[in-house]
């Protein structure tokens, strides 16, 4: 008689250890894809100059001339 409770209990186990793995496995995938995303971004502010974007002038070339000329 306690044979037939532990099978029972055993198929409920194995169906909450999937459900499980499925919650591990989905946030696990999430996140991959926020470090994916987090990595592009640092790429993205890597490759820009230390300055700031070329099309931007700097106050010192406000006036167009170049000393010593």
């Amino acid at each position: 008689m306690t044979g037939d409770q532990d099978r029972g209990g055993g198929q409920a186990g194995a169906r909450l250890k999937d459900s499980r793995q499925d919650r591990l496995k989905l946030a696990l995938r999430e996140n991959l894809k926020r470090r994916k995303s987090q990595a592009r971004g640092r790429e993205d502010v890597a490759s820009e100059p230390a300055d700031g974007p070329l099309d931007h002038p700097s106050p010192d070339d406000a006036g167009g001339n170049e000393p010593g000329r």
